[in-house]
């Protein structure tokens, strides 16, 4: 037998932990007092002892276990009132030793009134945060286990694993323990050939339902944490409830899920003997899901129980633990018969073995040498099981009763408990961290990557945008990632903040571009260009927050037009361009607002705010569509020191929003205060020009004007505007731009007048993604798979290179395996297969296979290239 580990209480800077707890509750470590703690306590009593029953002043639950436990923690806080001069050493040695002998054999033991309502007053608050120790440790064990045991369902159930195919949206709100969970289980399945068949909703569930047990197992840590060295602090019955009835909630639904995994394992036995006995076994043993479902159901009346009655919630959430526990044994159980039936029912195994590589052979009298491959992972948790029940019951199962052996040793080899358990423990949590140290880097906060199927959409987006753009006769430009500093400072106003600072080179302080407005300008003063029509896609970067829909590094896509034409004529066209970008991209209802900035300008002033002010002011009236207008109110008059009157006025202002047309004559009706102020004059007149013009267009419909939109960059001096997603997907503006007149003009000695629109590409993702797009997308273009059944590959590379040179977008498989090709087709969603195989080649033909349809049709090897192209354009 192993030598017990020794656990430490009581000493200078000392803290108890749940793992302490749980191994001296069950007997697995010895308990003693540091000496420096005992040192604290008088040996003697100044107050009269009086003989006061033991027994009933120490907690008793329930188990043995919790009982221990509670004793741990009891002692523990005991022992952080040393500063009392009437508790004696002779209490917690006494604890100690009931502690470190095999049972909990009170005696008697004459107490001061002092040590007596000590020990009343820590007895409620021991026995529970004993026990919330005891789960957390459970809990947090159960969490790896259950996913270990996962992974080997997926693979006796042949599960497909597109679940766990997750991928975070770098935006700050991806779902970071279900990504987690995906993972893990994908570096335990990697290079299995089993998984990937079968959809099962008990297995794509898995990611959420196990995320969740890992939450609620943080959430019992730290407060465990925190009340188990709070000294003699009195019990929060709050702090126990929020923390145990979530996580019995998780509980819950891992143990359902569990158990309906353990229930098709059963199924999937291949021998009827064994399977006949495995059932008898499972029905006799294993939890069902009444009593999961009554157990979760008393949890959950508990919860609403006095104070003084919550260590029985706490005990019946622990009751709870050992049922989903259980079930979780039995679908490891049930699990590995199926991987392993054939050795359990008694044939011949000689040879039988889990490889380094994963590869489980079996080996049979009557067949040849058969090569199922587990996963990397998974084959050594099989492995680890296997080694455990060598020798312990023999290999072959021809009875109940011997059955019953194997199940009652993997049993107890899945029990935190038995000896050996650790080390399958630490086992699976080396698997995971190794390969996650190794082979899964993280993304930085903001950004992301992009599969596939996603790029498809990008590209057929990008193909959309690029196709409007040229239509209205832009040319393309590109601009260098980064500029000099001081090329772009001073541009954004208060968002100077978030421009990328890089570090110094040789002399020259540069800076990531922050949009592709501003290094337009530079290219047009620099090259001395006076008119130019031009768009550009292309990443921009902000040292942002990431949110929902917010990256830090991103594409836009800009249209601009620079130089001098009739008045409001390019102001129209580049929101004419922005209504057809979200027309034929399909995304859905929105909205263009649309002000003006010398309007805006003419409204501060109206209201009474210094010039000086202007921009700032600005800044703050652009978030209204983030905060409320007595947020906004707060910062303008707290932080920039306008007045409450001053804010009240511009409240009255920004309101106001409509048609157009409708708000434009409200607007300039006798009497406005805007006729007041010259800059507002001619923005309205501005404004009455391109409303009618958008009018004429038929596009606006999709236009509202709208007072409180600022945009909160300097550059703006005319038509600001700004597209908004309407739908349910909540992502922010999509698009927008206005007029920047004196932009160009800051760069070199010529004022060029300019305005462009930029639209937030990937927010439009977003939506587009959320809309499901992507399922309707195919990853690749290809149009025929070139199939040849065999190991030829000059069969293949004829004919490929043949479609190749007929522009045919083809692939090739060579395999000697049908249903790989065909796999293959339907993955990739190839809409033709030619397939050419022995017969095929003695004859001089292939064979051509309209997946969709069904159908097929011999056609002569000469002239597949013709009839291929023949059927494609039809």
């Amino acid at each position: 037998m192993a030598e017990l580990s020794v656990i430490t209480v009581g000493g200078k800077g000392s803290s108890l932990s749940s793992s302490s707890v749980y191994a001296v509750a069950n007997g697995l470590a010895q308990l003693r007092i540091d000496s420096s703690a005992l040192n604290r306590l008088p040996s003697s009593s100044s107050s009269p002892l009086n003989t006061h029953n033991l027994v009933s002043l120490l907690p008793s639950l329930p188990t043995i276990e919790e009982s221990r436990a509670s004793l741990v923690v009891l002692l523990s806080k005991l022992l952080s009132l040393s500063g009392s001069p009437n508790i004696r050493t002779v209490l917690p040695v006494k604890i100690a030793e009931l502690l470190n002998s095999p049972d909990l054999k009170h005696e008697s033991l004459d107490l001061n009134d002092e040590e007596a309502l000590a020990l009343e007053k820590l007895k409620l608050s021991s026995a529970l945060y004993a026990i919330c120790a005891l789960l957390d440790h459970k809990s947090a064990t159960l969490s790896t286990v259950s996913d270990a045991v996962a992974a080997i369902s997926c693979e006796a159930l042949k599960a497909d694993v597109a679940a766990f195919n997750l991928i975070d949206s770098g935006d700050g709100h991806a779902a970071k323990e279900e990504i987690g969970v995906a993972s893990d289980l994908k570096v335990l399945l990697n290079g299995s050939k089993l998984v990937g068949k079968v959809e099962i909703e008990a297995i794509s569930r898995i990611p959420k339902i196990h995320a969740s047990l890992r939450e609620q197992v943080k959430s019992v840590r730290s407060k465990t944490r925190v009340e188990l060295n709070s000294g003699g602090k009195l019990v929060c019955a709050g702090v126990v409830r929020t923390a145990l009835l979530p996580l019995a909630a998780a509980l819950w639904d891992l143990g359902d899920r569990s158990l309906s995994r353990a229930k098709m394992n059963v199924d999937g036995v291949g021998s009827e003997n064994s399977r006949s006995s495995l059932v008898a076994l499972f029905e006799q043993k294993c939890p069902s899901g009444e009593s999961l479902r009554g157990g979760f159901k008393l949890v959950s009346q508990l919860v609403f129980e006095e104070e003084e009655n919550y260590d029985n919630f706490a005990h019946e959430v622990n009751v709870l633990m050992g049922i989903v526990w259980k079930i979780v044994t039995w679908e490891a159980i049930t699990a590995f018969m199926v991987l392993e039936g054939a050795e359990l029912n008694g044939k011949k195994s000689e040879g039988s073995e889990v490889n380094g590589g994963g590869n489980v052979k079996v080996e049979k009298k009557s067949e040849k040498k058969k090569k199922v491959v587990l996963g990397k992972g998974t084959s050594v948790i099989i492995q680890l099981i296997k080694d455990r029940l060598q020798g312990k019951g023999g290999n072959a199962v021809d009875s109940l009763g011997l059955l019953g052996n194997w199940v009652e040793e993997l049993i107890s080899f899945l029990d935190p408990k038995d000896p050996e358990f650790d080390s399958l423990l630490n086992r699976v949590k080396e698997l995971v961290e190794s390969n996650e140290t190794r082979r899964l880097p993280k993304l930085p906060k903001g950004t992301r990557d992009f599969a596939k199927e996603q790029m498809a959409i990008r590209k057929k987006a990008f193909s959309i945008i690029e196709e409007v753009f040229e239509r209205h006769g832009a040319t393309t430009l590109d601009t260098p990632v980064f500029e000099l500093r001081e090329t772009l400072m001073g541009k954004y106003g208060e968002d100077s903040k978030l421009i990328y600072d890089l570090a110094d080179q040789g002399g020259e302080l540069l800076s990531l571009r922050y949009d592709l407005t501003v290094p337009f300008a530079r290219y047009v003063a620099m090259n001395g260009i006076t008119s130019f029509k031009r768009y550009q896609i292309a990443k921009v970067y902000r040292r942002d927050n990431p949110s929902k829909g917010r990256y830090r590094e991103f594409y836009q896509c800009d249209f601009d037009i620079a130089g001098q034409y009739e008045k409001m004529g390019p102001d129209f066209e580049v929101i004419k361009i922005l209504t057809e970008l979200l027309d034929e991209l399909d995304i859905g209802d929105y909205e263009i607002k649309l002000n003006h900035r010398k309007l805006l300008d003419g409204m501060l002033e109206i209201c009474g705010v210094p010039p000086e002010k202007f921009r700032t002011i600005c800044s703050s009236i652009d978030k209204l569509d983030k905060q409320s207008f007595e947020q906004i109110k707060k910062e303008m008059v707290e932080e920039k020191g306008l007045s409450v009157e001053t804010v009240d006025k511009i409240g009255t202002f920004v309101k106001e929003r409509g048609h157009p047309l409708e708000l434009l004559f409200k607007l300039k009706q006798e009497g406005s205060s805007f006729l007041e102020n010259n800059a507002s004059i001619d923005a309205l007149n501005d404004l009455e020009i391109l409303f009618k013009a958008l009018e004429k267009s038929k596009c606006i419909g999709n236009v509202t004007f709208d007072l409180s939109l600022a945009r909160g960059l300097d550059y703006y001096t005319g038509v600001i505007y700004e597209a908004v997603f309407k739908g349910g997907a909540q992502v922010g503006s999509i698009g927008g731009g206005g007029r920047y007149d004196n932009l160009i003009g800051m760069f070199g000695t010529k004022q060029v007048p300019a305005v462009g629109v930029s639209l937030g590409i990937e927010r439009v993702f977003n939506i587009m993604e959320q809309k499901g797009q992507n399922q309707t997308t195919r990853a690749t273009k290809t149009e025929v798979l070139v199939s040849v059944l065999g190991d030829d590959l000059t069969q293949a590379a004829e004919l490929a290179s043949e479609l190749w040179a007929a522009k045919v977008k083809a692939e090739y498989l060579v395999n000697k395996r049908v249903s790989k090709h065909f796999d293959r087709a339907k993955e990739s969603r190839i809409p033709w297969m030619i397939i050419v195989g022995e017969r095929e080649l003695n004859e001089g033909v292939v064979r051509l296979k309209d997946i969709e349809a069904a159908e097929e049709s011999i056609i002569p090897r000469s002239r597949i290239v013709e009839e291929l192209q023949k059927r494609l354009s039809s």
